[in-house]
């Protein structure tokens, strides 16, 4: 054993044996670090530090002298001993000792997420109507309001909870593993298990699951999440690098020194408290909703406070007339229906493989115009069947040879990394690889296309071998006339038959490289990817294919899956503009939608793709108007899936694809993609048809009570009614309490999914609203004017033979018509620009609407309360029933008509000059109201590569 210490040199002669080891490392500590270690596994005890000495190690990482290289800069790691693997006993003590590597997370106590239910902008107002109606001696109003504050605050925590325990769920599914030797083997394990002195390998597209100091080597590391440098910075052996980062090219061997909450990220993590989400449409969509809602409101219900303190009205009822009437106007359950949807939405999704990292990625998801899918196991199964056929190229060369070679360029001795090493090593023979001893290895960089490894065969002599893309290892050949001719043609050969190659090179005993052969190998299409991609063009999604394959089996996948004309760009000719993504601050020009989107539009696969070729692709469709999804699996695919309008990281993708995508498939295949496409669409109808109902229930309250209030004098039908209509602030309670607290049953609705990428059109939503609202509200306004009017002998209640109506059964009439309205409005809602029997509901939301509507109908019949209000006669609620039913149908054709009306207003060039302009004002609008967004509006899954 050898330990070198800045500054002094022991050897096994000297009098350091594990004990003076130790106390040489804590001599040392805050002085040297250790820049050797020993190679051989039996000397674990004497290497591994103790407890104090990690502690002691936790010390000196937190020290200014190494804030440098805590960062990554070059200097000096924390003092450690290099490890080459732990035993499973050793490891089992540590982390009983050190504890998992995980991050404690900020979790909102039960208690505090349940206040909040009761402190929010509506509940304030709730709580002031239970103030007005308690000052004026309204106790049984009073009761009721503070009830349905109850009511809607467990409701609201409720949902939230399930909300947070859906995320938890989903979260815990996104288990991040580490490849670490223990007992000589190396393993594939969960991160959380890695202990200080873990040797840990650390590759390309990896996220570093804890602080690790690296033994030999060099890699270039990521640590834009830690420093916001976005050039990769390059480490070499005894360079700390961080929990947070990732791998952006190279493969090294490192030791765990520090874990968990220890580690400089979680330190950081500690300190910090989670920032403002960026807000999705959907958010700002309901804020815009909430403020214009509760404008029309308080400038409505002033009118009518004022009107009734002119004539006379008294000050306190007409007030506690007036707040309930705004109460009851609000959408108070908009909350609890948003987060319930969204909360089912990413559970049903989880269900078809396709985990959501965020749920305002849901929206974005139903939206997706363009699908920009990789090749390999999207399209293709990605399981690599190697062929008999096999050129060779230099004498005595055989097919067996090549494969031997194919295997020495890669990690034999270690589980397979990727699809293209399973294949080989499926066919390697190991016997003779065992044989040769591999001194160095460079790992696949997206950029080279190619590993390459320094061998000792058994003869003693160390040459170099290289596996990669034919053109790339041709490019490394001094003499490359003399394989260029053959090799290209074999290539094309291949390709041309939809077969991929891969070419095989060593150095000569003059150093030069020479191609030993190509291998030849098929990745065929999945059996559902040619059906599928004709389901996503079914449903509005254009699917292109991205590869880095050569373009002759880009043009006969394409094919082979349907995939449009097979009209393939090769993305090398220079047609794309190179955009530099390693610089550190990104240029992107504006004009890309305007001169590439055409062109990328018309191609409906690019082959030869690099990843600056996948960003400007993405880019530009973006610019153009496109929302795009991506998919991608390599730390080459993470700028494309950062940029995209949803990133879905496929399945088996490196922590950096999965850390910059929003959607993370658990499943192979496009398959998994499209079904989450349809159930975004499904949870994005739910949403739009409760904020449709909610808008129209409000236009009907609003204007109802607005007019009734100001045009409509009972005394003149009959001089024993009042002067003024009003309803008793105990039938808006039931109302709000009854309709608003069973419509949370539209989160589990059965909704269709729309045919066409889903967008939120405000014009469509306002008007689809004001129809049906105002519908609505001319029918109540109708039957206000019959049943005043019952009294006379000339009215339609007399013609029918019903019984005339006291004004307090009037009173009660209205709240069992308003009641029913209410609630037949989602039916009409719930199916768009279709009619209502188009789709049938779910047994959930018919539940709901059956107790509903049965709680009004036997509380018109009994009515227990006074307040001005009297129950009605059987037949006169049966009357009200039919009323309401057959106004629901015209309310409901009112609402097709106008649907289709403005499919052809919108043709016309003046119409849809000022659509647009209107949108446009909104949008600009909404971003001066973005602050009034709750910071915790949204859950969000924060996808952590240690918890």
């Amino acid at each position: 054993m050898e330990v070198v210490v800045v500054g002094s040199k022991f050897s096994d002669d000297d009098d350091v044996g594990p004990a003076s080891a130790k106390t040489l490392l804590r001599a040392t500590h805050s002085d040297a670090g250790i820049v050797e270690r020993s190679a051989e596994g039996d000397e674990h005890e004497a290497l591994v530090p103790d407890e104090d000495e990690v502690h002691a190690t936790f010390h000196s990482a937190r020290t200014d002298k190494h804030r440098s290289s805590m960062m990554g800069d070059e200097g000096t790691a924390p003092p450690i001993p290099f490890s080459s693997g732990l035993t499973s006993a050793q490891a089992a003590e540590y982390l009983r000792r050190y504890g998992r590597n995980e991050l404690v997370e900020k979790v909102k106590p039960m208690w505090k997420l349940f206040l909040e239910q009761f402190t929010a902008p509506m509940p304030i107002g709730i709580w002031i109507a239970i103030v007005v109606e308690a000052s004026l001696q309204e106790w049984a109003d009073a009761v009721i309001l503070f009830i349905l504050q109850c009511i809607n605050g467990t409701v609201g925590f409720l949902e939230a909870r399930k909300a947070g325990n859906a995320v938890a769920a989903l979260k815990a599914t996104l288990k991040p593993v580490a490849q670490v030797k223990r007992d000589g083997v190396w393993q594939t394990i969960h991160a959380a298990l890695l202990v200080p002195g873990d040797c840990v390998t650390l590759s390309s597209g990896t996220a570093v699951p804890a602080d690790c100091v690296v033994n030999s080597g060099i890699v270039h590391v990521d640590q834009s999440s830690l420093t916001g440098e976005s050039l990769p910075v390059r480490m070499g052996k005894g360079m700390t690098v961080r929990m947070g980062s990732t791998v952006a090219r190279g493969e090294v061997e490192a030791t765990v020194f520090l874990t968990g909450m220890q580690t400089f990220y979680g330190k950081t993590a500690a300190l910090l408290q989670a920032g403002v989400d960026e807000l999705g449409e959907l958010q700002k969509l309901l804020l815009r909703v909430v403020l214009v809602l509760l404008g029309a409101s308080t400038v409505l219900c002033g009118i009518t406070l004022l009107y009734l303190l002119l004539n006379g009205e008294n000050v306190t009822e007409s007030l506690g007339f007036v707040v309930v009437l705004m109460v009851a106007s609000i959408p108070i359950a908009m909350e609890v229906v948003v987060t319930a949807t969204l909360a089912l939405g990413s559970r049903e999704l989880a269900a078809e493989s396709a985990i959501v990292a965020c749920l305002s990625a849901i929206e974005r998801l139903s939206g997706i115009t363009v699908l920009c899918s990789d090749k390999t196991g999207t399209l293709t199964l990605n399981k690599m069947v190697i062929q008999n056929e096999c050129p060779t190229y230099l004498p005595g060369v055989t097919r067996a040879d090549v494969l031997l070679h194919a295997s020495l360029a890669t990690k034999w001795k270690e589980p397979p990394k990727d699809a293209l090493d399973t294949m080989i090593l499926g066919v390697t023979d190991f016997g003779r690889c065992n044989q040769f001893e591999q001194i160095d290895y460079t790992p696949f960089d997206p950029s080279l296309k190619r590993t390459e490894a320094v061998v000792r065969d058994p003869t003693g002599r160390t040459y170099r071998v290289a596996k990669g893309a034919p053109h790339v290892l041709l490019e490394l050949c001094q003499n490359r006339k003399r394989f260029e001719a053959p090799v290209e043609n074999a290539v094309l050969d291949l390709a041309a038959r939809g077969v991929r190659s891969l070419a095989v090179a060593r150095t000569e005993p003059d150093g030069q490289w020479a191609i030993m052969g190509i291998l030849s190998f098929l990745d065929p299409p999945r059996p559902d990817s040619k059906a599928t991609i004709k389901k996503a063009n079914e449903y509005g999604v254009v699917v292109k294919m991205i590869t880095g394959d050569h373009q002759l089996v880009a043009v006969e996948t394409s094919k082979a899956l349907g995939l449009g004309q097979a009209d393939i760009m090769q993305c090398t000719l220079g047609k794309l503009p190179t955009i530099d993504l390693s610089g550190g601050h990104l240029s992107v020009p504006d004009t890309l939608g305007r001169d590439y989107a055409p062109l990328v539009m018309s191609k409906d696969g690019f082959s030869q793709a690099l990843p600056e070729h996948k960003y400007v692709i993405v880019e530009a469709l973006k610019q153009s108007g496109a929302i795009v999804g991506m998919t991608g699996d390599g730390v080459n695919d993470a700028p494309a899936l950062k940029v995209a309008s949803v990133g879905i990281a496929v399945h088996g993708a490196t922590d950096a694809a999965r850390a910059a995508a929003d959607i993370i498939l658990t499943e192979p295949g496009l398959g998994a993609i499209v079904e989450a496409i349809i159930i975004a669409r499904r949870i994005f109808a739910r949403m739009h048809s409760f904020l449709v109902y909610r808008i129209a229930a409000t236009i009907q309250l609003l204007t109802f009570f607005f007019i009734g209030v100001l045009f409509v004098h009972p005394a003149a039908y009959d001089p024993s009614f009042p002067p003024f209509w009003k309803m008793p602030v105990i039938a808006l309670i039931v109302i709000t309490v009854l309709n608003d607290g069973t419509i949370v049953s539209i989160a589990y609705d059965r909704v269709t999914a729309s045919k066409q990428p889903e967008s939120w059109n405000l014009m469509k939503l306002w008007g689809m609203a004001f129809t049906l609202g105002s519908v609505a509200c001319a029918s109540s306004l109708v039957l206000l004017h019959l049943s005043l009017n019952s009294v006379s002998s000339g009215s339609m209640f007399h013609m029918l033979g019903l019984p005339p109506m006291t004004y307090g059964s009037v009173v009660t009439s209205i709240y069992l018509k308003v009641s029913l309205s209410d609630f037949l409005t989602i039916f009409a809602a719930r199916t768009g620009a279709a009619p209502c029997y188009s789709s049938r509901p779910s047994i959930a939301l018919l539940a709901a609407a059956f107790f509903a509507v049965l709680m009004s109908t036997i509380l018109s019949l009994t009515w227990p309360f006074d307040q001005g209000a009297e129950p009605v006669h059987f037949k006169n609620v049966i009357f009200i029933w039919i009323y309401c039913l057959v106004w629901f149908i015209i309310q409901d054709a009112c609402k097709v008509g106008a649907f289709r009306l403005a499919d052809r207003l919108s043709k016309h060039p003046v119409i849809s000059t000022f659509a647009r302009r209107y949108s446009s004002f909104i949008e600009l609008s909404s971003l001066s109201m973005q602050p009034l967004i709750d910071e915790d509006s949204e859950t969000e899954i924060a996808i952590q590569t240690t918890s």
